[in-house]
């Protein structure tokens, strides 16, 4: 209904304007005094006034209404993306360069209400504009005079096209160069520790500059070809409004035309270029928005590689046992990362998965959460695969305490409650409490509403941890897993931290993934990883007494441990 009343407007706001001519002709006519007797004329004065008003007033009146449609466009196509790029797999936002998707999403978004304005404000109207001027010429003056003006229009536009469409080529290439500037710059910056421990300010810099100086080539191209494209269409515009005004000339001097006649061919010739003045401009931008929605919908049409199964249903917990059955994945089909992997965990038990790094023991927690699908096998949860259940009931069930903790650039209290949006913020500070941070966090000057900073870059590798784990607790998860879940932790604050891990395990079936054994003792059972296959399996007294790889592994560390002991050289990361 928007888009009706808008172009209703837009009809009666063209009708206005190309009677205003046509009214100034009247007007010019009556004080001309070739026939002896001037009046002045007020009806024709205040018609000229009220036509001009109307055609503003209908044009504010077609935008203010269509507003609405354009900004809910954007606001529709934004959210649909945003929603895609969440439904995307873990391996397409791997891969993905995060400043150059961010410039694609705000590029596309905004090209839909460039689109829609142009297409529905400037080309429809100056087509409609130019079929008036076109009747009103040929029905008030001659014939020649609407097949002139028309003639210009088609040169005008043609010419418009063709180099326009030249343009093109190096609006692409800064758009590309606009992009890899944003990447380097937004990747420099996220590293920006890494940068200053090397001190490779200058190496950044450089990086950077080089992408802008593609760019700028690019820009002075592309604006050496708009005076171009500038120029012609001067000499064109001008071209058909000199000889327009040649015929008016010749018809007043021979006595056929009149004055008003030869204003009224001016006017209606430079009101009709005004929009074409802006033909090359609206056609650039709907090419370019056509270009930037085309990038947008082609982050749409990603396929995604973990989906729900029809119809699938939820979760369905009974105490949460956990099953791996014969599960075999590749990141690369080149290289398989888990070789057969099988073990249970009964409902409300602890299984240990260790072995060295690269033997796939994250990768198995990342299957859980089906940041991807098995190859082959499966895994259930209370007899159910997980790929036959929605994702998100699968996710709520499961808490996690990752090894890279990873905040959003909000307040502390913000992060504690992500674990659980609804909860109320007196919980969040008791799940605090349980991981041992409230402490640290009260003696910040902001306390709760301190802001950690992109990533959580403000806080120290044990706090971010810690409230992994109190957001963690305040999630209060079925089925829990700790992925070297007190790695980044000193070994005061790591003893705390485990008795509480042991508390929040008890009546919940917990995975732990670790690389320092010492976390893992008290597990069920602990199964060895090497090479993506098991090699051992067992609680720690049999595995010690098995005397192979996990007592190897044990015996390494506890004399690394016995010599950091003896040097006082104790970790910390406060």
């Amino acid at each position: 209904m928007r888009v009706v009343v808008a172009l209703a407007c837009l009809a009666a706001a063209k009708f206005a304007n190309v009677y205003v001519p046509i009214l100034y002709k009247y007007a010019i006519d009556s004080l001309d005094g070739s026939g002896g007797v001037i009046a002045l004329p007020l009806g024709v004065i205040f018609a000229y006034g009220a036509a001009r008003v109307a055609s503003l007033t209908f044009a504010e009146l077609r935008d203010a209404v269509f507003a609405k449609v354009g900004q809910r466009a954007i606001r529709t196509i934004a959210l649909s993306v945003f929603r895609h790029l969440h439904a995307l797999s873990l391996r397409f936002h791997l891969e993905r360069q995060t400043g150059g998707l961010s410039r694609s999403i705000e590029r596309g978004t905004m090209a839909i209400s460039t689109l829609l304005s142009f297409m529905l404000f400037s080309i429809l109207p100056t087509i409609l504009e130019m079929v008036l001027v076109f009747v009103i010429l040929w029905t008030l003056l001659d014939l020649w005079f609407a097949l002139v003006t028309i003639a210009t229009v088609i040169a005008y536009i043609t010419y418009t096209l063709t180099v326009t469409e030249w343009r093109l080529e190096f609006r692409r290439r800064m758009n590309e160069q606009d992009n890899r500037a944003n990447t380097r710059a937004i990747d420099s910056l996220l590293n920006y520790e890494t940068v200053k421990y090397f001190a490779n300010e200058d190496h950044e810099a450089q990086r950077y500059d080089e992408a802008l100086r593609a760019y700028e080539k690019a820009g002075v191209l592309s604006q050496a070809s708009l005076s171009v494209l500038n120029i012609g269409q001067a000499v064109i515009i001008s071209s058909g409004m000199t000889a327009v005004m040649y015929m008016a000339g010749s018809g007043i001097v021979a006595g056929t035309m009149t004055l008003g006649d030869f204003v009224l061919a001016n006017t209606y010739l430079l009101q009709l270029y005004q929009p074409l003045g802006f033909f090359g401009f609206v056609y650039r931008e709907i090419k370019q928005s056509l270009i930037d929605m085309e990038k947008l919908f082609d982050l749409l049409i990603v396929p995604h590689e973990v989906a729900d199964a029809p119809d699938a249903p939820e979760l369905s917990l009974n105490g949460a046992e956990l099953s791996f059955e014969d599960v075999h994945f590749a990141y690369d089909p080149r290289r398989e990362i888990l070789k057969g992997i099988s073990f249970n965990v009964p409902a409300g038990r602890t299984v240990a998965i260790v072995g060295p790094s690269g033997s796939g023991k994250s990768t198995i927690a990342r299957l859980l959460f089906r940041f991807y699908d098995v190859g082959s096998g499966r895994i259930l949860i209370d007899g159910q695969d997980i790929r036959s259940v929605t994702q998100r009931s699968l996710r709520a069930a499961i808490g996690i305490v990752p090894q890279d903790t990873v905040l959003f650039n909000d307040t502390i209290e913000y992060n504690l409650l992500y674990g659980r949006p609804s909860a109320a913020p007196v919980e969040a500070r008791r799940a605090a409490e349980l991981a041992h941070i409230a402490e640290s966090v009260m003696r910040m000057p902001d306390g709760y509403k301190t802001v950690v900073g992109e990533r959580g870059l403000k806080l120290s590798g044990g706090e971010k941890q810690r409230v992994a784990i109190a957001r963690t607790i305040l999630k209060d998860p079925k089925l829990l897993i700790l992925d070297e879940a007190t790695s980044a932790l000193d070994s005061k604050t790591e003893q705390s931290i485990q008795a509480n891990l042991r508390e929040l395990s008890v009546g919940r079936t917990t995975v732990t993934i670790a690389h320092r054994l010492s976390t893992v003792i008290d597990a069920d059972q602990i199964v060895v990883i090497d090479a993506g296959r098991i090699v051992e399996r067992g609680t720690h007294t049999e595995l010690l007494a098995a005397d192979a790889e996990y007592a190897l592994m044990w015996r390494r560390q506890q004399e690394h441990g016995n010599q950091d002991a003896a040097s006082g050289d104790g970790k910390t990361t406060e």
